[in-house]
């Protein structure tokens, strides 16, 4: 039962959910981005490509990302700026922006990083658990940022497009935060502390994101999590919160909208995904949680202030910080 209370700063709140995969297809069905809306979500980023994508595979989900939210004015809004995503919230829409996770989506080109910004992508990763040519992996992290890495940064930083370390190598993160001169985030990753797992992150990387005044959205991957109750990504926030304040903290579900996309790419990347885990992957937090997890947080005697920071504040405030 969710406390009228917990209904109330959850409708008051901005809800910002950092990243949400639907299928990577120039057909894809976008129906679900209701469940969002449902849920009292007012921002989602979604993923239209990867490292390991074309670049007209990109252009071509982005077109028809873009299209569907064009054809749904009346509840969708495309966000550009934060007074897009405000007015979304007014109008009870829901806003949408992009990122990219990893940079070879840039072949090489860092004119490519407006390009994509005009488009509505507004944050991106360095690299996906891969080294690339820009930054180590977080499954492989045999280099650090390397000198193009480093330019991608600045050029990101000028533009305004966001930051995001999620999948980055430990090292590559450490040397990302000298670089950036704005705050970055972990768009979906979880503290190593609660669960140690190759793509969470140290409490060190966490430190020096909040050094920076960015934000760690906590991923809903159950093997990320150790299951998928709304109890358990409460440790993970509540973790966070203790080691660098409530300030630092967001909500980054990951969730996969397609799980037959997921299965096959899961099984086409057994170095990756083990085949042992293979059930643990297909474990979310889902989008309808997002209310129980304001009601968990209210129970646990956190303020209207700190709640709504972790429901999307923080990261609405490192958005009025970089976006342009």
């Amino acid at each position: 039962m969710i406390s009228e209370q917990a209904k109330q700063i959850h409708s008051q709140s901005l809800v910002w959910d950092a990243h949400a995969c639907f299928p990577l297809n120039p057909n894809s069905d976008l129906s679900d981005l209701k469940r969002y809306k449902d849920s009292g979500i007012n921002f989602v980023s979604l993923n239209v490509g990867m490292d390991m994508d074309s670049f007209e595979k990109i252009m071509r989900v982005l077109a028809c990302f873009r299209g569907h939210i064009a054809s749904h004015p009346d509840k969708l809004i495309l966000a550009h700026t934060v007074d897009d995503i405000l007015r979304a919230k007014e109008t009870g829409k829901l806003a949408i922006a992009f990122d990219l996770e990893g940079s070879d989506p840039l072949r090489g080109d860092l004119n490519l990083i407006s390009f994509y910004y005009d488009l509505g992508v507004r944050q991106m990763l360095l690299a996906y658990n891969k080294d690339n040519q820009a930054s180590g992996g977080c499954t492989e992290g045999h280099i650090g940022l390397t000198d193009f890495g480093k330019k991608v940064i600045q050029e990101m930083n000028r533009v305004g497009m966001v930051v995001d370390m999620s999948h980055m190598g430990y090292r590559a993160t450490m040397e990302a935060f000298e670089v950036s001169s704005s705050p970055v985030i972990f768009s979906h990753s979880n503290p190593k502390g609660v669960r140690d797992h190759v793509r969470n992150i140290t409490d060190e990387q966490i430190k020096a994101c909040a050094k920076k005044g960015g934000v760690i959205a906590i991923n809903g991957i159950g093997d990320f999590l150790g299951g998928k109750t709304s109890e358990v990504i409460l440790q993970h926030i509540e973790y966070v919160i203790d080691l660098v304040g409530p300030e630092h903290v967001g909500i980054g579900l990951d969730y996969v909208v397609d799980k037959q996309e997921l299965i096959d790419y899961i099984q086409g990347h057994p170095d990756v995904f083990p085949p042992e885990r293979f059930n643990d992957y297909l474990s979310f937090v889902e989008p309808e949680q997002i209310l129980e997890i304001t009601e968990l947080l209210h129970k646990r005697g956190h303020s209207e202030q700190v709640i709504s920071g972790v429901l999307g504040g923080n990261l609405l405030r490192v958005a009025k910080q970089v976006w342009k």
